[in-house]
């Protein structure tokens, strides 16, 4: 399904998706690279060697989740902006998602935006909670954006109604 409409299947999301355990735990990656290409930046960049090294620079990126903090640095690294760092512990009923976002304008703090899945569609609201950007981050920012739990493996963008952007 992959080829023919941009999406990954539900198999292909339980594929590299960590276990509730340790999503519980705190932030972690969630690497969405579904396609054999020659790209290793997330693995060059992880301060933390939770990106395992590829003996094959076209070998899809495989993660360690017990070595994984979220700090978000293949977040940003990323070209294909493919991975996102999860955080079910956030609060009791939210989750905290970090999504790469390569848009202007970039959206205020505070800001209730509408939540959207892989696919484009609406599925809730979030707030933005952080807007993270830096001269190192070659105009990718990372967005902290504040959802349901129950939402949190499905949303992977953001709609801003028009006009309610601040930068």
């Amino acid at each position: 399904m992959l080829r023919k409409t941009g999406v990954p299947t539900l198999d292909d999301i339980r594929s590299i998706t960590p276990e509730l355990e340790r999503l519980n735990r705190g932030p972690v990656a969630v690497i969405e690279c579904f396609q054999e290409i020659p790209c290793n930046p997330c693995y060059t960049k992880c301060p933390r060697g939770a990106i395992k090294e590829m003996i094959d620079i076209n070998e899809r990126p495989q993660i360690d989740y017990e070595i994984c903090n979220g700090c978000g640095i293949c977040a940003i690294a990323c070209p294909g902006l493919a991975i996102f760092i999860v955080d079910y512990n956030y609060s009791k009923d939210k989750a905290l998602i970090k999504i790469p976002y390569e848009f202007i304008p970039i959206p205020a703090e505070g800001l209730i935006v509408r939540a959207l899945n892989r696919e484009g569609v609406s599925i809730g609201d979030g707030k933005v909670v952080r807007v993270q950007t830096g001269k190192n981050q070659n105009r990718t920012s990372l967005i902290w954006l504040e959802v349901d739990k129950s939402l949190a493996m499905d949303v992977r963008n953001f709609k801003m109604e028009e006009g309610a952007y601040a930068r």
